[in-house]
């Protein structure tokens, strides 16, 4: 077969580029394509990723190109691909790694139903490569079941790291202002609000994959919409006990626990979460363990209120602490960074209701809605105070009673201080009405 330089958008086998000689190609995307490759003897069978390039191409697959060519070398161990060559951009952009020989978890969750072992020794095994990935500073950030390969020895593999985040490398994605949070089923909510340093996303998605694992089902769907994503920030999931009537309560607790919305209550490590899935018997059992629905409407309008201005939760990668200065989990400093965002999310004035009177009532939605909060943080407030153990007796907190006077001294300031402005808006008007008019 006589070699041949490759060009951009040639298809099929038989052309040669730096040594390499390239067999069929085995996958072709919007992205790009992956051809069996051979070459220098490296002890191991190979794959040539080639990015799409060139006019009406979308640019975003050369930005992961580009990251991953950036990051994969960086990396080791017997959890991610061995990288062997890169080409440039300014020539071909290609990249060659490790073929891994195994079956993706997409065809092991096609050998449905698994045993609640069977689901515990896979997420056991994700667990692992993703643990020894955040030690290495890495995010993967697109964690889904195309993207874990299972060796025959039980190991898995992390692949594609097009959309991953390095702590010492550029954040490629960022800087072109991208929105990238990998597949819609499988994303965190600290994703969602733009955040992409927070190893605790790939918890959430392991979540999602021992969800998946254990019910079939998908427990957020797949939304197509911002909105739809949005929703995870405040709706929990459907019990995975309620699609699976035989799961064990120690798995539920893992995998409602992996699947928290706020990342400050979810596993804080994957290394915990493996740990977890090899000991049933040493998980700590909460309500997450015996929860048979879905919250109630006031749990759910609850959350749904503070997700409006959520911000994202401190990162946990090396050095956040000391970048951002101070204790990462002062409270007072998140209640004003929430502030601040929803002051900076606040609802742009109608074309036709532009002028001081627009620039009044949304002083006034802001305000308003900060009292509320407020109202909200100040019970919330007394609620921890309470539950810290003083010297003294512990005071009996009544979860139900809260809720209700959270909304009550919340929605009673805000509309207290929205009435207050809007009335003093109505005497100013009249006052200017009668200075004009005589």
């Amino acid at each position: 077969m006589t070699s041949r330089p490759l060009t951009p958008g040639q298809e099929g086998s038989g052309a040669e580029l730096d040594g390499f000689h390239l067999g069929p190609c085995i996958h072709s995307g919007a992205m790009g394509r992956i051809f069996r490759v051979t070459g220098p003897d490296r002890g191991f069978a190979m794959i040539m990723k080639v990015p799409r390039v060139g006019p009406g191409e979308d640019s975003e697959g050369l930005i992961s190109f580009e990251i991953e060519s950036m990051i994969l070398p960086a990396l080791s161990g017997a959890h991610v691909p061995r990288f062997v060559a890169g080409g440039s951009l300014a020539k071909t952009p290609y990249l060659v790694v490790e073929w891994i020989e195994g079956e993706s978890l997409e065809h092991v969750l096609k050998r449905r139903p698994l045993s609640a072992d069977e689901v515990a020794s896979m997420g056991a095994a994700v667990a692992d490569a993703l643990h020894s990935l955040h030690l290495q500073d890495t995010v993967h950030l697109d964690l889904k079941p195309e993207n874990l390969i299972v060796r025959n020895n039980g190991e898995v593999v992390l692949i594609d790291f097009g959309l991953a985040y390095h702590a010492h490398f550029p954040d490629l994605l960022a800087e072109e202002q991208r929105f990238a949070a990998g597949s819609a089923p499988y994303v965190s909510p600290e994703q969602v609000l733009g955040t992409r340093s927070d190893p605790r996303s790939d918890i959430f998605a392991l979540g999602v994959v021992l969800y998946e694992l254990a019910t079939g089902e998908l427990p957020f769907g797949s939304p197509a919409t911002m909105a739809g994503l949005r929703d995870r920030l405040w709706r929990d999931p459907v019990p995975p006990s309620v699609r699976s009537p035989e799961l064990p309560p120690w798995l539920q607790e893992i995998i409602l626990r992996c699947l928290e919305p706020d990342a400050e209550d979810r596993y804080q490590s994957a290394a915990h979460v493996a740990f977890d899935l090899r000991n049933p018997d040493q998980v700590a059992l909460t309500e997450r363990a015996r929860k048979a629905s879905q919250a109630g409407v006031l749990e759910q309008a609850r959350r749904w209120w503070r997700a409006r201005g959520d911000h994202p939760a401190p990162s946990r990668l090396p050095g956040f602490d000391q970048l951002v200065g101070g204790d990462t989990h002062d409270v007072n400093a998140a209640v004003r960074v929430r502030g601040h965002a929803r002051r900076d999310r606040s609802p742009p004035c109608q074309p036709e209701l532009r002028g001081v009177r627009c620039a009044q009532d949304n002083q006034i939605d802001v305000i308003a809605s900060r009292e509320f909060q407020q109202g909200i943080l100040g019970v919330r407030g007394l609620d921890h105070v309470q539950r810290e153990p003083p010297c003294g007796e512990l005071k009996r907190f009544d979860p139900v009673a809260q809720l209700h006077e959270v909304l009550e001294v919340g929605a009673r300031r805000a509309f207290a201080v929205a009435g207050v402005l809007r009335n003093q808006r109505t005497a100013n008007d009249r006052h200017a009405d009668q200075a004009e008019f005589g």
